[in-house]
């Protein structure tokens, strides 16, 4: 089969392997999408390195079942799935507390294991979750990330409420979900970008008000102006310390920092202010298996938006191209169709 194979030193070639046989407990996926994530550009660009090596990418899967290992009887050949980006052990302290999404043995995706830049994948029966034939397969894939985290974000640590104000840092193909689940929690929400296409994008996603953060000198006095002393809560989606930092200076007392974007940069923050006002902060990563199903019913119910969130198809031979979309910064979501753009 094909696949984008990453080797050592971030090379990323397109090469034919060996298709993967299910093992007990596993299911093949012949893939329908897989989406196109800045995940892929730390190991890509920026040396971080994967677990597994060579390995290939793809965290963002959705596709049909294509073969059963021994003992799988959730699922049959021909059902629609959605595979979450990391798989988890289910007996660790983590997993055995409801955080799976932190479980101390964790998998992901073209990380650990070999991901879904292919035409197939193998992934653990338990871990995966059928998708309602409402929901448009290639589209799915999305779910499995670009909706997830931020759905975890929002919900279980940020704990967005009704009537709270929150200012968003970034709004690419995370950041976009971020805005529309706080807006459907109830809250005001401010979307903040440097691209004012993507601040239009997020107006119709649910933000109330936007901000460029080019348009003024300092981002934080202007939250803090626009909203009487500061927002209840930001969320720091992008990565960057600056951009940390500046999120944090411009929360109220009393409020909250998430910081969703993975910055391997040391971050500075005064915390004698934190211990003095009682502020929060707090990180995020991926999602719980457990909020798979009510995300899916959510996108399901058109409670949120999931076609619009996609603005590149690449076959498997053009993820190139996607991954060069996604460094300029352009659209919100690419995917990479294995059977061809047609699917």
């Amino acid at each position: 089969m094909k696949a984008a194979v990453l080797h050592p030193g971030g090379k990323l070639l397109l090469s034919e392997v060996p298709r993967p046989e299910p093992a007990a407990g596993e299911i093949l996926v012949r893939v329908a999408a897989c989406g196109v994530c800045h995940t892929d550009l730390h190991y890509i660009d920026h040396g971080v390195p994967t677990f597994k090596s060579p390995v290939i990418l793809g965290h963002e899967v959705s596709g049909t079942v294509a073969g059963l290992g021994a003992g799988v009887t959730r699922f049959r050949e021909g059902d629609r799935v959605l595979l979450p980006a990391v798989l988890t052990c289910g007996v660790c302290r983590a997993c055995r507390t409801g955080r799976e999404n932190i479980c101390e043995q964790m998998k992901m995706l073209g990380n650990h294991v070999d991901g879904a830049y292919a035409e197939y994948v193998v992934a653990p029966a338990k871990d995966c979750f059928a998708l309602p034939a409402e929901i448009p397969l290639a589209e799915a894939c999305l779910i499995g990330d670009a909706m997830s985290t931020p759905y975890h974000a929002v919900k279980h640590r940020a704990r967005v409420g009704l009537g709270e104000t929150v200012a968003i840092f970034g709004c690419g193909g995370v950041g976009i979900n971020a805005v529309q689940f706080a807006a459907l929690a109830g809250a005001h929400v401010i979307a903040v970008d440097l691209d004012d296409a993507k601040l239009e994008i997020a107006r119709r996603f649910g933000a109330r008000d936007t901000l460029n953060a080019r348009s003024v000198e300092r981002v934080d006095k202007e939250l803090k102006k626009r909203t009487g002393g500061g927002v209840d809560i930001a969320m720091e989606i992008i990565g960057k310390p600056e951009t940390i930092r500046t999120a944090f200076d411009s929360v109220r007392p009393g409020g909250r920092l998430c910081v969703v974007g993975y910055s391997a940069e040391a971050v500075t923050l005064p915390f004698a202010k934190v211990m003095f006002y009682e502020m929060e902060v707090v990180g995020s990563l991926g999602c719980r298996p457990a909020d798979y199903p009510e995300l899916i019913e959510l996108v399901r119910a058109g409670r949120v938006q999931l076609a619009p969130l996609v603005t590149g198809r690449y076959a498997l031979e053009d993820i190139f191209a996607g991954l060069e979309t996604l460094r300029r910064g352009q659209g919100l979501r690419g995917i990479v169709l294995p059977e061809g753009t047609r699917a």
